[in-house]
């Protein structure tokens, strides 16, 4: 611990104190611990080994993760997801986020400092591969496919980046606040996961890219469409309100 070629110089600073004798460890490296560098180095460090038993799902994990979460600055779901499930396809989507049309979409020049624009990415391919089977909750389904994701192989995500470019491409003539709601101006993520998810799908199916450019238009009248708004309206993430957006997102979502 006392090479700085593999540590930071470092030393004990304690907060002043009045009427009291100042701490015996103020001002103190570790080499000039004298007598209690051995109890130091001699001294146990606790750790809590957490494994869960089924092999497929480890939601308890996360609960524990989720119920350690208190107190000081919170994490957000996204960023205790992304420090649980970190993998290959998660250097891919922080790729991704980067790039400028994306940014051009999501209305921010830099990334979210907690991972919200990470979140949407991931919710989308989420709804693309697995919406079909999507129960609630929105945290468990993400979670799942985060862990899924895990096993990735590199070929499949480089299709996916390549994918996501594609999709880029397909929106590059929309407007640039073509995902936002016209009366709150904020970004509309399930308006965003269901035209991605209706836009790629074929594409997906046949491992292939997008070709071609979404109608502007059609996202317009999929965000005004009675039935997208009740189901965007209350409970977002039920079942049948997903479902039923991505139909409608089906039946008016147009190409040219």
């Amino acid at each position: 611990m006392h090479d700085d070629k593999y540590f930071v110089p470092f030393k004990l600073t304690f907060r002043e104190r009045t009427h009291t004798r100042e701490n015996r460890f103020q001002g103190k490296y570790y080499e000039s611990l004298g007598e209690y560098k051995t109890r130091f180095d001699l001294r146990p460090i606790r750790n809590i080994i957490v494994r869960q038993n089924s092999s497929d799902d480890d939601s308890a994990i996360y609960e524990i993760f989720n119920r350690l979460n208190s107190g000081g600055v919170n994490l957000r779901p996204q960023e205790i997801r992304a420090s649980l499930y970190h993998s290959a396809f998660y250097d891919m989507l922080h790729h991704i986020n980067a790039d400028p049309a994306w940014r051009r979409l999501v209305g921010r020049a830099e990334p979210d400092l907690h991972g919200k624009d990470l979140e949407i990415l991931l919710r989308g391919f989420a709804m693309l591969e697995d919406g079909d089977n999507y129960a609630p909750s929105m945290i468990k389904f993400l979670n799942q496919f985060s862990l899924k994701r895990k096993k990735t192989k590199p070929e499949n995500n480089e299709y996916l980046e390549n994918l996501f470019k594609s999709f880029l491409h397909a929106c590059s003539d929309l407007p640039d606040n073509v995902f936002f709601t016209e009366r709150s101006r904020r970004f509309n993520i399930a308006l965003y996961d269901a035209v991605f998810s209706v836009v790629c799908r074929s594409a997906f199916s046949n491992k292939q890219l997008i070709d071609g450019k979404i109608e502007a238009r059609s996202v317009r009248n999929l965000e005004v469409d009675s039935h997208f708004i009740a189901a965007t309206r209350y409970g977002t993430t039920k079942t049948v309100n997903v479902k039923t957006r991505m139909e409608r997102a089906k039946t008016l979502i147009k190409m040219i």
